[in-house]
């Protein structure tokens, strides 16, 4: 069985009328791992943002496809029903709405009508999952990351991710915050999900992620475009000389850049 793709062919992305992304090509498959890196304020958090429809970036030029189908003609709640999903750098907290609620409702809302899933199917696997991220089981019954520490918002980002076996999921900055624990747990999550019907595109501005997540491909986000791509080893150069050796490399000028 053919697996999915997603490609992302020179995307130019603006906020208020200022140029953050100025060509970004990329294309991952199923069964990948993709990391993009870069310093602060390279665009990498706008890639993720308008890829999943952010109302906030305006497309300017080019495309972003599933499949072959128009990523951005589709509604948000369409490009998660198509299979994405983000796990965000800053999750959203919703009062009066029950962690197992949500989940509920989100795997739901990507099935047919009249073919929900089964309470005592869905019970088990959230349990399953929640036990397997070493998450208290109570927090299915509080609300939408509402006094969740950083930690527990990042591990429930996954936690949602597990529980809607997306095609492909974009995760910014999931580290972020993140003790050396917790960042063990969250990674032990996503190296879960690995599987030919699944690909992932990580973004993270250090090496200590992909020390745990072992990335298929690398790419290096600067001013706007992806300037350098390779294998995990990449990443590795990067923790060790940092990214002024890929500048002097390419002849790349800094560039400032007000929003990510």
């Amino acid at each position: 069985m053919a697996g999915s793709t997603l490609v992302i062919k020179d995307l130019h992305v603006a906020i208020d009328g200022k140029e953050i992304l100025k060509g970004v090509n990329l294309e991952i498959k199923t069964g990948e791992f993709h990391a993009v890196m870069g310093p602060n304020g390279t665009g990498k958090s706008t890639l993720a943002s308008a890829i999943m429809g952010h109302p906030k970036y305006e497309i300017t030029k080019g495309s972003v496809t599933l499949d072959g189908e128009d990523v951005l003609e589709m509604e948000v709640d369409e490009r998660a029903k198509a299979g994405l999903f983000l796990a965000m750098q800053y999750p959203s907290e919703i009062s009066g709405v029950t962690n197992a609620d949500f989940l509920r409702s989100a795997i739901n809302s990507r099935r047919e009508e009249g073919n929900e899933i089964p309470l005592m199917q869905f019970i088990k696997k959230l349990d399953k999952n929640m036990e397997f991220l070493e998450m208290d089981l109570d927090m299915a019954q509080r609300y939408l990351n509402e006094g969740f520490s950083g930690g527990e918002k990042k591990r429930n980002e996954i936690l949602q991710l597990m529980m809607l076996e997306p095609k492909f999921a974009i995760l910014d900055e999931i580290d972020s915050g993140l003790d050396i624990d917790a960042l063990k747990v969250v990674s032990k999550g996503i190296n879960a999900m690995r599987s030919n019907d699944f690909g992932c595109l990580i973004i993270t501005h250090y090496q200590r992620l992909l020390n745990y997540i072992t990335p298929d491909y690398v790419h290096v986000m600067m001013n706007g475009r992806v300037v350098k791509s390779g294998g995990p080893e990449l990443a590795q150069r990067l923790e060790a000389e940092g990214y002024d050796w890929i500048k002097k490399e390419l002849g790349i000028e800094d560039e400032a850049v007000e929003v990510e």
